[in-house]
């Protein structure tokens, strides 16, 4: 079956609502790369775990593509866009339960520079700007 859509984003909303439901913390672990936004000072080793309770972000929207919300670190408010295609688990902070996701970050890279290729015009060669002494 070609160009079924993948179940990824189906899968984490459904968890998210069971630790909801039951009182439990979802937090999700991210690769990140330059399509992540995130606080680049709290990525350790490329990834990053970010709390998703009601209580920690705000505006949380958890879409086929993308999960964006608003949330504090270190007390400063950040918008946050995390492309579902990068995430590598979601579980329940008390108990560990959850789902992990194969990821292949080789892939990712190849996928975004294959969708830069083909929605990038090619720039003009730029001459370089030079300066000359005047006496």
């Amino acid at each position: 079956m070609p160009n079924v859509p993948s179940n990824k984003p189906y899968l984490i909303r459904a968890l998210h609502q069971w630790c909801t439901d039951f009182g439990f913390t979802p937090f999700i672990a991210v690769f990140v790369d330059e399509r992540v936004g995130v606080p680049i000072e709290f990525v350790k080793n490329d990834e990053i775990v970010l709390n998703l309770s009601l209580e920690a972000c705000h505006q949380l929207q958890m879409e086929n593509d993308w999960i964006s919300f608003q949330a504090r670190f270190g007390g400063v408010p950040r918008k946050i866009m995390v492309p579902v295609t990068h995430v590598l688990a979601i579980y329940a902070r008390e108990n560990g339960q959850g789902m992990s996701f194969p990821f292949d970050p080789s892939q990712i890279r190849d996928l975004h520079l294959a969708d830069a290729s083909e929605n990038v015009p090619e720039k003009p060669k730029m001459v370089r700007p030079s300066l000359k002494i005047v006496k």
